[in-house]
């Protein structure tokens, strides 16, 4: 073994609300704030989702692939408005301790 620690992995997430996307790193068991990224109307790219996690010290699992659900606002109400929620593994990147 080499003595080094392997990155925490968790699950980064992207979302709209009010029109506006934000891409977010789920923390269990913490009290502390999620990391986040507000972007604008548009879809954020690929790339620009990957450099917001850059800037947010975490980095995508190799391999690892977003994934898209589709919710509704309101959950009890099927008319309700669809929302998309995009989903990915992440890790910390070296040397960021979260």
């Amino acid at each position: 073994m080499s003595g080094q620690t392997s990155a925490r992995e968790f699950t980064a997430q992207m979302s709209v609300r009010a029109g506006r996307w934000r891409l977010y790193v789920v923390l269990l068991d913490t009290t502390e704030r999620w990391p986040e990224c507000r972007f604008g109307r548009v879809v954020p790219t690929f790339t620009e989702r990957t450099h917001a996690l850059a800037a947010l010290g975490f980095e995508p699992v190799p391999g690892a692939e977003w994934s898209w659900t589709e919710d509704r606002e309101n959950p009890d109400d099927p008319a309700s408005a669809v929302v998309l929620i995009a989903a990915m593994r992440v890790r910390s990147r070296s040397g960021v301790s979260v």
